[in-house]
């Protein structure tokens, strides 16, 4: 009964949502205005099968990263994303852990900014959410490298390019903010899987874990390598939203400069290709 309401809500949340709404084209003839079950599938990063098979009941037992992706990529106010994990039969996330919401307000300033890469991350560093333009600028990331101190101790392939001390400093400073955030959620079960995971894959992360490292993350030029633009370097700031421990990551261009020129192409090349 429970899989039941929660395939008839999926549905009527997915018809609700318009393409326009989500910085999708609207394409050809729809036969409702609402998201296609392929759309809703490239915005939760969640197979359009499985989301058929959620939908008709098929498939009783989803996740809490696939409820939670699906509240996201569907746009749900708190109250819905809570009604969203019941129907699951999920508890909804306690104050005790990380926050992955992300607000109607948020959602609404990325929408803007549809010519700036912008990516959302929780305080684990975790991507929650990346525009168009981020994703094509730094590539696309699936299961644990969507998060970015794994993939700095782990799994260390980027675009940007580091020097030996950037790249230290920015460790130091993932590890420190990591222990900040997990003083603040010391019952969040993921975070501790995660730390656990780190510590026993990399040397260097444990090492400045038992040292207590200390340090934060602050403005920066970055440069980026990209395969079909070439290099851009960018300045890469780090906004905090209020009362929910997100961390916006914004890469903007110093105008008139080669670089914005780039990025420009970029936003038409680069986007085209992920919609292809």
């Amino acid at each position: 009964m429970a899989t039941t309401e929660l395939g008839a809500t999926l549905r009527h949340w997915r018809d609700r949502v318009s393409p326009q709404a989500v910085g999708l084209p609207a394409g050809g003839r729809r036969r409702a205005a609402g998201l296609r079950r392929e759309e809703l599938s490239q915005l939760a990063g969640i197979s359009a099968d499985y989301i058929i098979r959620l939908e008709q009941g098929r498939a009783a037992s989803p996740s809490h990263q696939v409820v939670g992706a699906l509240a996201r990529a569907l746009r749900l106010t708190q109250d819905e994303r809570a009604h969203l994990f019941r129907l699951a039969g999920l508890v909804p996330p306690g104050p005790g852990t990380v926050p992955q919401h992300i607000t109607p307000g948020v959602h609404r300033m990325l929408d803007r900014l549809t010519g700036t890469p912008v990516a959302v991350f929780d305080a684990a560093w975790t991507q929650l959410l990346a525009n168009p333009l981020y994703t094509a600028l730094m590539g696309e990331w699936h299961g644990d490298d969507l998060n970015a101190v794994w993939r700095n101790f782990v799994n260390p392939r980027s675009r940007v390019r580091h020097t030996p001390e950037s790249r230290g400093a920015l460790q130091v400073a993932h590890v420190a903010d990591l222990r900040r955030t997990a003083g603040r959620y010391p019952d969040d079960p993921n975070l501790k899987s995660l730390i656990a995971e780190l510590r026993c894959r990399s040397a260097e992360f444990d090492a400045l874990w038992e040292s207590g490292a200390v340090g934060e993350h602050q403005a920066a030029r970055k440069t980026i390598d990209h395969p079909q633009v070439g290099a851009l370097t960018l300045d890469c700031d780090v906004l905090s939203v209020a009362g929910s421990d997100l961390r916006i990551m914004v890469y903007t261009a110093q105008p008139g400069t080669e670089d914005a020129n780039r990025l420009a192409l970029l936003n038409v090349i680069g986007t085209q290709s992920l919609v292809g």
